[in-house]
């Protein structure tokens, strides 16, 4: 019988070995956390505690049953068809609910891993000899590895998930020349990850998010998501996102009801403004990750604000940027002030953590 097993660079452990507590305890921190895990899984731990990640307020644990993971992990191993004997790279934090979930749906499907460090580009480690199917990333991930000579190894992954941010548009067109089937993912800790999926290449691409068979949506009065996910719990969850109905299980995703801007009694959405400028800046040429979130203002309440990581433009260039901002933009939508800040500050998770990286601001 086909042993299963978890490999980190040049250490592989079996399934079984793992069961047993039989591996290093003064291993590396990333690894002790994964193998930890995995041993409680397999001796059939019934409760489990995750952490939201705190980009969009206060981290906080959320606690969860053996069987909310599992029925979660078997409805995306039914609908991305994933199989026994396939491996999987877990590459996300598995202290939170993203690479948590891909130790599930490894071990609940039957799939071995490769488990590396969280890293910007977490192919470099990876050799070329390993053959993966199914893995999950950030984007600020994805985009690094297309720069980079891991992109051949990335082409040759079967399935690849997208989540924690939205995918640049111009990341989006490269995927068509690519053989992966690509998957933005919509979802949050309290949904055990995610419970819809948007198609971003080949002939089924989709430009809005497909719920997972069984869960039921709906809008507040607010025109916020509210999510009803059964495999999870028969209590409706409220949340701030803004959404538009394609049809009762498809939507577009708009952005966060507490991101909203209200600037001289006009309420603009700044992932709405994001999209916009991020056009603009893919045709300067301009590849600085980038926000736009309000500041207080003494006139108009609140302004919108663009901030840039990195070093200031020169003069030229954000003459130019304006110009094409002023185009793209309405006026009540267009940044009142833009700051440039050395580095931004990110969660545990390479989200960016915009309330603190705004208090860097002088």
């Amino acid at each position: 019988m086909q042993q299963h097993w978890v490999k980190f660079n040049s250490d592989q452990f079996f399934l079984e070995d793992i069961q047993k507590g039989y591996y290093p305890k003064s291993t590396s921190s990333y690894k002790r956390i994964a193998l930890d895990f995995c041993r409680d899984w397999l001796n059939g731990k019934e409760k489990f505690t995750l952490h939201t990640s705190g980009s969009t307020g206060d981290p906080k644990a959320i606690e969860f049953t053996r069987n909310q993971l599992e029925a979660s992990a078997q409805l995306t191993a039914s609908v991305l068809g994933l199989q026994k004997g396939f491996t999987s790279l877990v590459c996300l934090d598995t202290r939170y609910t993203a690479g948590m979930m891909m130790l599930v749906r490894s071990l609940v499907s039957g799939m071995n891993m490769i488990i590396v460090e969280p890293a910007s580009n977490p192919l470099e480690k990876i050799s070329e000899s390993d053959s993966i199917d199914f893995t999950a990333m950030v984007p600020l991930q994805v985009e690094t590895i297309l720069k980079s000579p891991q992109k051949e190894i990335l082409n040759d992954i079967k399935i690849i998930l997208i989540g924690g941010a939205m995918v640049n548009p111009k990341t989006i067109r490269e995927f068509e020349s690519l053989h992966p089937s690509f998957y933005a993912t919509y979802g949050m800790t309290e949904t055990l990850s995610h419970i819809a999926l948007q198609r971003l290449n080949g002939k089924d691409a989709l430009d809005f998010f497909q719920a997972l068979p069984g869960i039921a949506l709906s809008k507040d009065e607010r025109d916020c998501l509210t999510i009803l996910a059964p495999h999870i719990s028969n209590k409706v969850i409220i949340t701030n996102d803004l959404v538009e109905f394609v049809s009762p299980t498809q939507f577009r995703w708009l952005g966060r009801a507490d991101n909203v801007i209200n600037t001289g009694g006009v309420k603009v959405i700044p992932e709405k403004i994001e999209s916009l400028i991020s056009s603009v800046l893919e045709e300067l040429n301009i590849s600085k990750r980038f926000f736009v979130a309000a500041r207080p203002d003494a006139v108009l309440g609140q302004s919108v604000n663009l901030f840039f990581e990195g070093e200031p433009f020169s003069p030229q260039v954000e003459e130019l940027l304006q110009m094409k901002m002023n185009g793209s933009l309405d006026k009540f939508e267009r940044p009142r002030f833009i700051h440039f800040i050395k580095k931004f500050v990110d969660t545990e998770t390479g989200k960016i953590n915009k309330g603190k990286t705004i208090a860097l601001v002088k």
